[in-house]
């Protein structure tokens, strides 16, 4: 099969969809992998290296797009659009429960679109999103304790405290892989954590993860409320596979938080689960509503691509190979593979994104 690897256009997205080690494989299968001129330099991948490793290297994203499948790391932007078309395979993330216009580009396009993130084990396990939730749980952390700094516009409060001042409180929204992350990285720097989850039994797990290193409650208005106006960050880690997040905290709620506590809403790829909340980038990262700094970047792991690219090639090559050797067929073969099909022959195939835009 003849492969695309795009250089990613999305703001100070450094990531690429394939690493040269990701090439050499594929090209040891017999196919033929096209990057981009400078697809990999921001991860630290010259094309010197992906030549070495079998790739060809191409000038224009018209290159990369005539291929019959494209590997990357982020949704198609608008101005990629008319390079999609119906003999594509488009394998990447796409969060398209957020995102009327792209659905209906994609829509249009004819291609087959296949989301990293509603890949699907039988155990529910996500395993394509898995690595970018680990990262971005953990940058939640990092970059939140760097907004509170004064000289950022933040409220001046140091997590961690020091011994005769309160340590910092962060509230995490959701307890799967990025409010578990978001919470161990919180626990290091020595802040008070709360953890709220509508799970019970992963209330259980995670009281066998942290004991009582952190304050663990069922998540209701209530305790969501009491939460929430104490904290000095709040991480929104809510994710329902494939669909809109729920508003879980309300811009009256937000005008009633500490002034300048920040929020990092690690779901707003979805949607976002705090009101107040709306993408930024990488450029522009914060903005102020209700006197609390917003944190509302939707590719987190792009400010750390080294790490980031390596974790999710590790996890996507092996699909990437499978569909690679067996083109479609290998969507009748894998039964977790087949849920990240959101759209096929002009038509949505994935049922939450159909519930989401129903009239298309």
């Amino acid at each position: 099969m003849r492969i695309g690897v795009p250089k990613e256009i999305k703001d100070r997205e450094f990531r690429v969809g394939l690493t040269p080690a990701g090439v050499a494989t594929l090209t040891a299968r017999s196919h033929q992998v096209f990057i981009e001129t400078n697809a990999g330099v921001g991860s630290g991948f010259s094309d010197a290296e992906y030549l070495q490793a079998g790739a060809k290297i191409v000038a224009t994203p018209q290159e990369v797009y005539a291929q019959q499948m494209v590997v990357k790391v982020k949704e198609p932007l608008p101005s990629e659009y008319d390079l999609l078309h119906p003999d594509l395979i488009l394998f990447t993330y796409l969060h398209l429960a957020a995102d009327r216009q792209l659905t209906e580009a994609l829509l249009k396009s004819g291609a087959t679109c296949i989301a990293y993130e509603t890949v699907q084990l039988d155990n529910g396990q996500l395993p394509l999103l898995v690595p970018m939730s680990i990262i971005a749980g953990r940058l939640s952390v990092q970059f939140g304790a760097h907004y509170l700094t004064k000289q950022q516009g933040g409220s001046g409060v140091l997590l961690g405290g020091i011994p005769g001042v309160r340590s910092g409180h962060v509230v995490v929204l959701g307890g799967g892989v990025v409010g578990t992350e978001a919470a161990r990285m919180a626990i290091g720097l020595g802040a008070r954590v709360t953890i709220l989850d509508v799970s019970l039994q992963r209330l259980g797990e995670l009281e066998s993860l942290f004991g009582s290193r952190v304050q663990l409650l069922y998540s209701n208005a209530f305790n969501i409320t009491e939460s929430v106006l104490s904290a000095d960050l709040v991480i929104g880690a809510v994710l329902i596979t494939g669909r809109r997040a729920p508003t879980l905290v309300s811009r009256d709620l937000v005008a009633r938080m500490r002034s300048h506590s920040v929020i990092v809403d690690v779901a707003v790829d979805q949607g976002g689960c705090i009101e107040t909340v709306r993408p930024t980038s990488h450029t522009e990262p914060i903005y102020e509503a209700e006197g609390v700094l917003h944190y509302g970047v939707p590719n987190m792991p792009g400010a750390v691509p080294w790490t980031a690219t390596q974790a999710l090639v590790n996890a996507t090559l092996p699909y990437t190979c499978a569909l690679a050797d067996l083109g479609l067929d290998a969507i009748a073969r894998d039964r977790a593979l087949a849920k990240g099909v959101n759209i096929q022959n002009g038509q949505i195939v994935y049922p939450a994104i159909a519930e989401a835009f129903p009239d298309l």
